[in-house]
């Protein structure tokens, strides 16, 4: 027993030097403790950086994704151009068959025609014609008013210039008053003589029953002298000459062209807010696509 005991007695140098090494060790695991704690909490923000800068690519990727898809306008399908067609999805044979259809001066009417004329596949047409755009008269047709026995068909040589027409002999068509002969005048006068009967469809009141009778006894023999504009190369002050356009819509026009740095057809300028879709077959007498 005394000598068990003589293993658990130490002189004061040696009780200093154990109390010595314990608080040694006590440091070290306070230090290594610590050390720990900050190491996670270091791990701890960092994953949280990577996390948000993840967040953030993800959304560049959703916006790009965004940004990629196509954005479909309304349209009217008789207008459908090669490149048009191919966004669509629409097949060469396809395009080809609406633009034979068409160079007959033929019109597509409804989506029904369209499919007949074009032999899209009912998956396509289902995908497509909800942004089809067909004139009002074609889609909400006004009911009869008039007989049409009145109506009388001539050639070209009998028929009298609408640019030349005076008020007295417009009101001699059924259904013509004074305010819409004189609205027709002035209208002519504005855009500085009609280029084509279809824009008798710009004067309010006339209705299709009564343009078709002026029709039958007028036409636009006499064309005013202009200049074909190129959308791709005029200048601002010129497009907004152009009737139809103004200034505002001129600026829009060049605004998107510089964007995109060209126009490849009439119904890219759809997307535009002023621009008025439904007389596109008016501005195309005024302006070309090259």
């Amino acid at each position: 027993m005394k000598g068990l005991r003589s293993h658990f007695v130490f002189s004061r140098k040696q009780q200093n030097g154990i109390f010595l090494l314990v608080f040694i060790v006590l440091v070290l695991q306070g230090v290594l403790y610590f050390m720990d704690s900050g190491t996670g909490n270091a791990f701890s923000a960092e994953d949280e950086e990577i996390e948000r800068f993840q967040r953030q690519i993800d959304s560049i990727r959703a916006a790009k994704a965004a940004a990629d898809t196509l954005k479909i306008f309304p349209f009217n399908p008789n207008y459908i151009t090669d490149y048009r067609g191919y966004t669509l999805g629409m097949s060469l044979e396809e395009i080809d068959r609406l633009h034979k259809y068409r160079a007959g001066d033929k019109w597509i009417n409804s989506t029904e025609e369209f499919q007949e004329v074009t032999l899209v596949s009912d998956s396509m047409l289902k995908l497509i014609s909800p942004y089809f755009k067909f004139p009002e008269w074609v889609t909400n047709p006004r009911p009869s008013k008039y007989q049409k026995p009145d109506v009388v068909n001539r050639s070209f040589s009998e028929k009298s210039d609408l640019n030349t027409a005076t008020a007295e002999e417009l009101r001699q068509i059924n259904g013509v008053g004074e305010v819409l002969s004189t609205r027709i005048i002035a209208y002519r006068n504005k855009i500085g003589g009609f280029l084509s009967d279809i824009q008798l469809k710009d004067i309010y009141g006339l209705d299709y029953e009564t343009r078709e009778k002026i029709f039958a006894r007028f036409t636009v023999k006499s064309k005013p002298s202009i200049v074909i504009l190129d959308i791709n190369e005029a200048a601002l002050l010129e497009l907004s000459e152009v009737p139809y356009i103004g200034y505002e819509l001129a600026r829009e026009i060049i605004d998107y062209r510089l964007i995109h740095e060209k126009i490849n057809d009439f119904q890219e300028l759809s997307k535009l807010e002023r621009f008025p879709g439904d007389k596109i077959d008016r501005i195309q007498l005024y302006l070309s696509v090259d």
